[in-house]
């Protein structure tokens, strides 16, 4: 017998923000990536997840790497919350696929994000959330199962232009980010760094990503703490010589000599 869909029987409803929107208004801005060829043949609903992980300022305390990069690697504990989120799915409706995504997406997150409910969008082109702000990961679980959802138009932040203004490397500009001039992209640049780059780092401090415009959006002022406790309980504030590199950390993809280029280039411990 068919069972009617219904949003809080999903694992994790309680503890996590989740919505559904449709698939046909995301499907002709899909991004070229191998896990496009994941997605269900005749996909018409996505089911999206966001994973709160902002831990308190206690946690940040001397931290010389971004808010994101603190905990474990978000790839493998939010994909542990979709995939048993996918294996429930796949039991209680076994006539429909079910497939998720996190981060390596073919699916715009934050426009699907938004079109589920789930927040309006910043001029950092970040997604924020009412109860998270804008410190949250985003999931998504593409499906051929047809889920009825509520038509919405994507809403926009108050657009006070604070992010923009405190930009530290000016990379954002009427809603546009620059991906050349962003901060965060520069300290994951390989190779050596031009000189005005190099300098940045030696100002902030900061070796991995980069938080600015998030820290002064006045969204994020009064925002609860991650539900997450994976979260806690891997969280290491911040990267030093003697740091295992192995570990599974959010900055592990790129090669240790990037890493450890900046953290000399900050004057940091080395």
């Amino acid at each position: 017998m068919f069972k009617e869909f219904d949003i809080k029987d999903l694992p994790f409803y309680n503890m996590l923000p989740v919505g559904v929107c449709s698939f046909n208004d995301l499907k002709n801005n899909l991004f070229e990536c191998r896990a496009k060829n994941r997605i269900p043949k005749d996909a018409k609903s996505v089911i999206v997840y966001l994973f709160p992980y902002y831990l308190g300022e206690e946690y940040y305390k001397n931290s010389n790497i971004s808010k994101y990069a603190v905990p474990d690697d978000y790839h493998r504990i939010c994909g542990e919350y979709l995939e048993k989120t996918v294996l429930y799915l796949r039991e209680e409706y076994p006539g429909n696929t079910f497939e998720y995504f996190c981060d390596n997406s073919p699916i715009d997150e934050v426009k699907a994000a938004c079109l589920s409910g789930l927040g309006v969008k910043g001029e950092n082109s970040l997604l924020i959330n009412e109860i998270y702000g804008s410190f949250c990961f985003i999931g998504e679980i593409v499906t051929d199962s047809d889920i009825p959802v509520e038509k919405r138009e994507i809403a926009n932040c108050l657009k006070c232009g604070l992010c923009e203004k405190k930009c530290i490397n000016n990379a954002l500009k009427s809603g546009i980010v620059d991906e050349e001039r962003c901060f965060s992209a520069i300290t994951q640049k390989k190779g050596e760094l031009k000189e005005a780059e190099a300098e940045l780092i030696k100002i902030s401090k900061c070796i991995w990503g980069c938080d600015v415009c998030q820290d002064i959006c006045p969204m994020n002022k009064v925002i609860k703490t991650s539900p997450i406790k994976e979260f806690y309980e891997t969280a290491k504030s911040s990267y030093e010589s003697d740091t295992d590199y192995n570990e599974n950390r959010a900055f592990s993809w790129r090669k240790q000599d990037v890493i450890n280029r900046n953290l000399e280039i900050s004057g940091c411990k080395f």
